[in-house]
C-alpha cells in the first residue's frame, strides 16, 4: 500500500477484545500501525492524542455507540476516513452513517480481503483530499504574496492556518 517507512495509522475502537486482538495483529503485519480502543470514551481520548489516517468503529458498543462516535471523530479531524463494522447491519443505518461521514459500512463477519480492500481506498481517498485542501491553501498564500501589506499578509495567513 505504500512505502516501507510509513505505515498507515489506525484507529480500531470494539468493545469485541478478542476480535480487536486478532484484527490488529493481522492488520499490523500489513502496512498499519494500528492503535485500539473497547469504548468510545478511550477512542476520543487516543484520538486527541495521536493523528490518524483510518478509523474502524464498531456500531453496537455500551454506552458510546458506533454513530455517536462517528460524528464525534469526524467533528474534529476532518480528514479521517472511518469504516464502519457491525453485526447488525441495516440499509437505515448504513445511510445513516454514510449520511455522517463514514467512508464505508461492513457487515460482521467480513472477509479480511475485502476489509484490506476497502482501507486500501479509503486511504487513497483520504490522500486525496488532503492533497486537494493543501494545493487550495497553496493557491491562496500565493495570491496573499502578490499584493497586499506585510501586516495584510500575516493577518490572512492567520485565518487560513485557522480554517486548516
Amino acid at each position: 500500500m505504500q512505502n516501507e517507512n510509513k505505515k498507515i495509522n489506525l484507529l480500531m475502537v470494539d468493545d469485541e477484545e478478542e476480535l480487536l486482538n486478532s484484527l490488529s495483529k493481522r492488520l499490523g503485519n500489513r502496512d498499519f500501525e494500528i492503535t485500539t480502543a473497547t469504548n468510545g470514551k478511550s477512542a476520543i481520548k487516543v484520538a486527541r492524542k495521536g493523528q490518524f489516517d483510518l478509523a474502524i468503529l464498531d456500531m453496537k458498543m455500551p454506552g458510546m455507540n458506533g454513530m455517536e462516535l462517528l460524528h464525534i471523530l469526524k467533528k474534529k479531524h476532518k480528514f479521517l476516513e472511518i469504516v464502519i463494522l457491525t453485526g447488525y447491519a441495516g440499509i437505515d443505518s448504513a445511510v445513516e452513517a454514510t449520511k455522517r461521514g463514514a467512508y464505508s459500512y461492513l457487515e460482521k463477519p467480513f472477509e479480511f480481503e475485502k476489509l484490506l480492500e476497502v482501507l486500501g481506498e479509503a486511504y487513497r481517498t483520504r490522500l486525496r483530499k488532503k492533497f486537494e485542501h493543501d494545493k487550495k491553501r497553496q493557491q491562496e498564500i500565493d495570491m496573499l504574496s502578490m499584493g497586499t501589506s506585510p501586516m495584510g499578509i500575516l493577518k490572512s495567513l492567520i485565518k487560513i492556518d485557522d480554517d486548516a
